[in-house]
């Protein structure tokens, strides 16, 4: 009898999409799909026993996958699980491994391989984090990739990726924890080599830009098979925990003066985001959020893009009708993403919604433009231009989305 996988999540097309990938590598396998909302957690008749592996959501609208895989994980013969964490999401990631994942998967853009390592891994008998008490922190747990930085004490290993891996560690000297991500150059792939140079490149993106919403960048290294950035590590997590949690209109605001301002200083030293969405936007102890990761950024006026015409990056509920089309993008595609982030902080929602990716993006340059909730119904116009369908009708730049915020704020007032 083939492998028994169950996954849970509340998205179908999703379910279906990744048990096409299970079912394309493991011919005879059993892949069975539950939506957990509203049922119980284990589909009816079934115990955690009865497969080889489950793959659960970390969040649906009615329960979280993280206190249901501690509770899975209390039980006598568990099976080995990977958890859908959300891209990049930091803080999730951990949650997860905490709560006894064995893996964790990108609930994002991935390809085939990517799915087919984490499950082998997992199958195989995962890369167990969780520290035993007492165990030293210099080093990591048996069967981690093995990365060590002069000057930092290894913590934790928060993923990895086909071609990167990302650590949690401590400065030695000052006690900050930092986040190191490290990617290994494989120069007779082009894959490989193409994902190395997106690497560096990000590095000379970010680097050169010093704003307070913008991702602290430490320090880069290179060596001959590898590169890793060191950068800030953000402990209060996504605004996409703070959204579940519930954002007043004034902290909406507050926000998206704070990520448009980031663009600005982006946008200005000729760097596209090009993936924005709240689990890119991390928020500091301060209040403050931050906006993280580049790995799809580009500069605007780049000569040789490292891309090909028409190739499609980002994610379908945040992306511009542009760039969901191929379509060459300019920095109203970042001001388009930050409309929709806009709208998903006041409503808990995102404007567009449909049963598959290519479906959202048709509902992004054809489906009527939503209306804020009535609370926010003074800042309708700002947010009609910033998702406007032409990106000649939006905010021609981040700087003047900022002027059109200080207005439309005292006219609300």
């Amino acid at each position: 009898m083939g492998i028994r996988f169950l996954i849970i999540d509340d998205h179908a097309a999703y379910r279906d999409w990744l048990g096409h990938h299970l079912t394309a590598e493991w011919g005879d396998c059993e892949v069975v799909s539950h939506d957990p909302t509203g049922e119980p957690l284990l589909p009816e008749g079934s115990t955690a026993n009865d497969f080889d592996l489950i793959i659960i959501d970390h969040r649906w609208d009615s329960g979280s996958g993280v206190e249901a895989l501690t509770g899975l994980k209390a039980c006598k013969g568990c099976p080995p699980a990977i958890m859908l964490t959300p891209q990049g999401d930091q803080p999730a990631i951990a949650r997860a491994l905490a709560a006894g994942a064995d893996d964790v998967l990108p609930k994002g853009p991935v390809g085939h391989t990517e799915v087919v390592e984490v499950v082998k891994a997992a199958l195989g008998g995962g890369r167990s984090r969780k520290r035993s008490k007492g165990e030293s922190g210099d080093d990591p747990p048996q069967g981690e990739p093995r990365f060590s930085l002069k000057g930092h004490r290894y913590m934790s290993l928060i993923g990895t990726g086909g071609v990167s891996s990302v650590y949690l560690m401590e400065n030695e000297q000052t006690g900050v924890q930092v986040v190191v991500k490290v990617i290994t150059d494989v120069p007779d792939v082009a894959d490989g080599k193409k994902d190395f140079d997106r690497f560096l490149q990000e590095y000379e993106l970010i680097s050169g830009i010093r704003h307070p919403n913008v991702v602290r960048i430490y320090d880069l290294g290179i060596a001959d098979d590898h590169a890793f950035i060191v950068m800030e590590h953000f402990s209060r997590g996504d605004l996409k925990a703070r959204i579940s949690e519930g954002i007043s209109v004034a902290q909406a605001m507050d926000y998206l003066e704070q990520m448009a301002g980031a663009l600005a200083a982006i946008h200005r030293v000729g760097v596209l985001h090009r993936d924005l969405k709240p689990g890119n936007v991390m928020c500091r102890e301060d209040g403050s959020v931050a906006l993280i990761d580049f790995g799809l950024a580009k500069r605007m006026r780049m000569s040789m893009d490292l891309t090909r015409t028409g190739e499609i990056f980002g994610t379908p509920y945040y992306m511009s009708p542009e760039q969901g089309h191929g379509d060459p993008v300019g920095e109203t595609a970042d001001i388009y993403s930050l409309g929709v982030i806009f709208y998903e902080m006041l409503t808990r929602r995102k404007p567009f919604a449909a049963a598959s990716p290519m479906a959202v993006i048709y509902k992004h340059r054809h489906a009527g433009i939503p209306r804020l909730p009535e609370e926010a119904a003074g800042y309708q116009a700002l947010f009609e231009r910033m998702v406007a369908k032409d990106p000649a009708d939006r905010p021609p730049s981040a700087a003047a989305l900022m002027e059109m915020l200080a207005t439309a704020r005292s006219q609300v007032a």
